[in-house]
This record gives C-alpha cells, structure tokens and sequence, in this order.
C-alpha cells in the first residue's frame, strides 16, 4: 500500500533530531493526497472528452437517432480518443507495466490490456480496417476505471501521519540552567547531565530524576495511570508527560532520541511495517478474471481464424471478449461498498481509516480493551459518602468540608471532590491555618471546627479505628474527614466505569468474542474492573512496551485481536493488534495508529462495529459474486459458442452488458444498511 513505503523511508532517518522528524513525516501524506488530486484532476478531463466521443460514436449516433456526420469527424473522434487513452490511461498502463514487471498480474494488467487492444483495434478503423471502433467504450472504460481507483484512494488517505504527531508531543523547547541562569534552547541539543527547569503545565523536555520541586505529572497518555503521578526529588520524569501546578528542576538522563517516548515511536513504527497488507478480495478476482479474459481473448482469436474467418471479425470477438470481462463492476465493487459503509459508519461514530481492518473486523475473536477512557471515564469521580458520628450532618456538609480544604490543593483526589461539590451546588465556606500535613492530607480550619483530610495510613499510625463499615472496592480510593479530631465519615473516589461497558462486555459475549482487560494500573483495579464487567481475564500492571507482547502472545495462541486504547501507551500495541481501534476521547497519535477510531468513545460501539463490518464483507461479496458471475455466462457468448444457433455479442452488446452489470453492483451498494442495537 501507499503509505508503507514512506514508514520504510522514514526508519532510515530515525536518529535525525526532531525537527528532521517533523519535516521527514509530513511528506508521506504529501504525495499520497497528490496521487488522489491526480486522479481526480484525469477523471474530471475525461469526463468532458467523454461527452464529444459519445456524440460522434457511430454507435451512440445510431441509438440516438442523431447523425452527426462532418467531414474528418472520425479523425476528431480518434484525437479526442487519443488524449483520453494516454493522459486517463496513463495510470493504469503504467500499472499494468509494474504489474508485468513484477509478474503479478492484477486489475491494472487487464484495464491497461483492455483499453490497449480496444484503442489499437479503434485506431485501426479509422485507418481502413473493416468494423465499428470502440473510442466511446474506451473512453467510459477509463472514465469508470479513474472513478473507482479515485473513490477506493480516498478512503485509504491519511494513513502514515501516526508518527508526526508522536513526536509532536515532545516539547520543541526546554529551559536550561547553567551557573544559575536559565535560557530557552532546543530540546535536540538536551545531553544527559543537564539541568533543565519545567514550569507549570509544561510538557517534560527529556527523561530524567527530580533534583528540587514537587509536583503531580499526567503520564497518561505515555503509562495508561488514569491517577496523575507525584513526582518528588529522585523521582524519575518521562519526557512528554505533562507537568502539573509545581515547579520542578530536573536532571536530562536520556537525550531526544533514546527517550521513552521515542522508544515507543519505534515500536509503532515496526509493528506497522511488519504488519502485511491483506490482499483485497477484488484484486485476486481480478486476478483470475485478467488471466481468463487474456487466455479466452486469444484463444477466441485463434480459434475464428483457424477456422477461415478474416482478421475483422477473429479482432472483434478477441475485443469484445476482453471488453465484457473489462473489470468495470468489478473495479467498483470493493470501492463503493466501502465509501457507502464508511459514509454510514461515520453517522455512527465510527471513523474508519484502514478499511482492510474493517474488512477483517468479521474475524475478531477476542478484544482487548484498554481500562482507562474506554472502559471508564478516565477521571476520578466521588462514588459514594459515608457518614460516621454526629460530626456533620449529612452528606452534604461533609462534602462540603472536604471541598473547602481541597479547594486549594492540586491532588487528582481534590478535582474529583471539587466537581462532586458543584454538582451538588454547594457555596464553599472560608479556610483559615491551612495546612498540608506531609504525605498524608491537609487540615484547616473550617466554620470555627478544626478539619483533617487525610489517607487511611493516618488513622493507623494515630491509632484511630477504622470503621466497621469501611472497604474500600478494588478501583476505589478512600479519604478520611475528622472533625476536631473525631472521625466524621468517608469519602471513597473512583474512575467511573462507563455505563455501555457492561452491555458491550455482554454482547461480545453473545457473539462468541473474549473480552480481555488491558492496564497500566494496578491488580485490585484491574480484578475489580474485570470481575464488575464478567470478563474473560485481564493483564495489570502493564507497561507500554509488554502491552505490544500481551497482543503477539495471544495472537501466538491463534486469536484475532482488536485492541482499544486512547493512550500514546496504546500505540504500538495498537499497530501490533489485527485490528486497532481508537477511542476519540483519547490522544491524536492512538487515532493515527488505529486503523479505526470510535468518536464517541463508547465501548459498545466495538459492537456495532464488528456487526456492521460483518454486513459490509457480505455486500461486498455479493457485488465480486455478480461482477465475476456474470462474466462466467458472457464470456463464453462473446466468444462466439453459439454462433451457429445464430446467437452472437456484438462488441456494443458485451459493452451494454457490461454497464448493466456495473449499475446493478452499484446499486447494491448503495442497499447496504446497519442495525445497530442502541
């Protein structure tokens, strides 16, 4: 396919600094949209060629009733004819030359072997050989042909900028210390040892330890942890994670091109080579019909003259054999389905981007989802309130204690009690004597009371019971509230678990499909998910480059894997996958490495998506059944079979025929439907 053999060309220079990336990978896009501007710029001059040759065709003039007869009016058709067959052929002449070269015949052997024959049989005419030319049926043969290689390229675009926008997430620039003076310079030039200064919100510039500073990253979009990290002296930083609200200094332990980050884009950038384009189903059928259509049109030939007939008429069968075997349906057949099934799919929020992926969705045995923004929501949410005591008098009011002191913290923990204070549309009291209590919480006081929120390891080491009725579930996490120094009650937090995910779960079930939990975060989690979703297993604790070997250990197990994730962690598992499926909530490059992404980010429509690609592969080989089927019929009459019953195609026939076949494939397309369960 196109974009492989940019990602080849790209690997050559992968050790280039970043700047040399971003120009590198921009290109493989570039010349792909330019092949599609190229064929739409011949299909849209053919298209006007068209109008004048079907008007001068003796044939069409005769069907019309509309002589058109003016001196040197077939040399104008063949001009016009001459243009359409070199500047509209072009494409496919030289295709079917690479075809030969490679010894792989293919739709372009046939196309190009068919407009040949038809033009030098045409050109013929004009030039004193007995017959009718064919200029207006090569001219609607490369017309439909420019169509269907315009409409199919389309939907294949835009495949090879997954690695741009890998790298994109590193910063361009870093602050640099040296001898107490700090100044912006390129990431590139970052080597191991140097200091650089992350300010708030900053993207990290390099890998490296913590020298002074204390703040909480978002790695999620590197690990998967849904929770964003914090990050103390000595503590190791990824490059491209997301600095949260403090400021940190941080020693470079790796340069650009040996960090993570471009770790995983390597990763990505050989599962996708390695990965072999599955041969459409139409190009084998052309395969075959091409060798039939050449070894029947010959044979026809021979056969005529063998048995005394003159050239004329032995070149009009061969033609006309060639002619009705032309591919017009079935260059159209693969096509139209697929820019019917992805208009449809869209509607349904579902992009897809490698259609052979979705071809294959019909095969997925098992699915592989990623916990994190797709099973869940990815954010922390309040999921439920107990209270202890008489301390506060319901839940309002001890959510509304917890939010006044968390008010000012920028822990994970407190946007989820903060959002959880607005929902319940609570007016936040004043906080006097705040302060962080190491490691553990916060205290403050509130309404004249003294408050603490502090961690489950606090009540132990104060030797304050825990209550009874205190568990946490495996995906929670628990924050105590005391009030004056009595237990008050219990806030318990947790990433929300999406509402579709257990009827899609049930559903893959239904279908005979496993469904298999994929995490970076920790085992409880992980168990918890899987067991509240009746799922057939789960991996936890999962780093980014073993989530790649979970996918090849179960293919090694015969399976057919489709992974979902929303992570830049997701990305090479996501090439590595059969099919990769990425969810919209979740980062750009996870959408560029799938081969589909899910807009809405709704596990259940995983399902959709294998119950609609189930019914796209069906239409699609109704449309290669009829477009080859009818051919087994025409072929042989076209020949000549039954000549002496007085039956025989004239070229205009085999070329009406070959019309009907094609608007009957097209009309099939356009019937395909999807039902999906909501």
């Amino acid at each position: 396919m196109e974009h492989q053999h940019h990602v080849t060309e790209n690997s050559a220079h992968k050790n280039k600094h970043h700047d040399m990336h971003h120009q590198q990978m921009g290109h493989g896009g570039h010349d792909h949209n330019a092949m599609i501007a190229d064929f739409r710029k011949r299909f849209y001059l053919v298209l006007v060629l068209t109008v004048p040759i079907l008007l001068l065709s003796h044939m069409i003039q005769q069907w019309l009733h509309l002589p058109i007869n003016f001196p040197g009016s077939q040399y104008l058709l063949f001009l016009l004819s001459t243009v359409v067959f070199v500047y509209g052929g072009w494409p496919f002449l030289t295709g079917w030359f690479s075809e030969m070269k490679s010894k792989n015949p293919g739709m372009m052997t046939l196309i190009g072997f068919a407009i040949t024959v038809a033009y030098g049989y045409s050109t013929a005419t004009v030039f004193g050989l007995k017959g009718m030319d064919f200029f207006w049926e090569l001219a609607t043969l490369i017309l439909i042909m420019l169509l269907g290689h315009w409409i199919e390229m389309r939907s294949v675009a835009g495949a090879s900028r997954e690695l741009e926008l890998l790298v994109q997430l590193m910063p361009s620039t870093a602050h640099l210390i040296k001898d107490d003076v700090t100044t912006q310079v390129q990431t590139e030039i970052l080597k191991e040892g140097d200091l650089i200064l992350v300010k708030p919100g900053e993207k990290i510039a390099a890998d490296g330890l913590v020298e002074e500073g204390d703040s909480y990253l978002n790695e999620s979009m590197l690990t998967g942890e849904s929770q964003p990290v914090q990050k103390t002296r000595g503590q190791k930083v990824i490059a491209g994670s997301v600095n949260g609200n403090g400021s940190l200094k941080v020693r470079v332990t790796h340069s650009g091109k040996d960090s993570y980050l471009f770790k995983v884009v390597d990763l990505v950038r050989s599962a996708q080579e390695s990965k072999s384009n599955t041969q459409l189903l139409a190009d084998k059928a052309a395969r075959w019909l091409t060798i039939i259509a050449l070894l029947a049109g010959i044979a026809t030939f021979i056969v005529w003259i063998s048995l005394g007939r003159d050239i004329a008429f032995a070149m009009e069968r061969m033609v006309t054999v060639i002619v009705i075997c032309c591919p017009h349906a079935l260059g159209l057949a693969v096509p139209l389905v697929v820019a019917r099934s992805t208009a449809i799919s869209a509607q349904h929020g579902l992009l897809i981007k490698n259609r052979t992926a979705f071809e294959n969705s019909r095969k997925i045995t098992s699915v592989v989802f990623d916990k994190t923004g797709t099973l869940t929501k990815g954010k922390f949410e309040v999921s439920r309130i107990v209270i202890i005591g008489q301390q506060a008098k319901n839940e309002d009011e001890l959510i509304r204690f917890a939010g006044t002191l968390e008010a000012n913290s920028e822990h994970p923990i407190a946007t989820g009690i903060i959002s959880e204070v607005k929902k319940r549309n609570l007016t936040l009291p004043q906080v006097s004597d705040f302060r962080a209590i190491t490691g553990k919480g916060v205290e403050g006081v509130v309404d004249g009371k003294q408050v603490r929120i502090v961690s489950p390891g606090y009540l132990k080491e104060n030797n304050l019971q825990l209550p009874s009725d205190y568990s946490a579930a495996g995906n929670e996490t628990v924050v105590f509230v005391l009030i004056n120094d009595q237990l008050a009650g219990f806030v318990a937090m947790a990433d929300a678990i999406r509402p579709e995910s257990a009827s899609a779960v049930t559903t893959l079930h239904d279908n005979n499909i496993r469904s298999i939990l994929l995490t970076g975060d920790n085992k409880q989690v992980a168990e918890s998910v899987s067991k509240q979703l009746k799922m057939d297993g789960f991996f936890a604790e999962v780093l980014p480059h073993e989530k790649l070997e979970k996918i090849k250990e179960l293919q090694r197990k015969g399976e057919f894997v489709a992974m979902t994730g929303d992570g830049v962690n997701d990305a090479p598992a996501l090439a590595q996958a059969d099919i990769g499926i990425a969810v919209g909530s979740g980062s750009d490059i996870a959408a560029e490495t799938a081969g589909i992404v899910l807009v809405n980010s709704n596990p259940q429509d995983i399902v959709n998506l294998i119950l609609f690609g189930k019914s796209t592969y069906r239409k699609m080989i109704q449309n290669l059944a009829w477009a080859t089927g009818y051919n087994v019929i025409t072929i042989p009459l076209a020949a000549g079979v039954l000549y002496n019953q007085g039956i025989l195609l004239s070229p205009a026939i085999g070329a009406v025929l070959m019309t009907v076949s094609t608007v009957v494939v097209a009309i099939n397309a356009r019937l395909l439907k999807v039902k999906i369960p909501q």
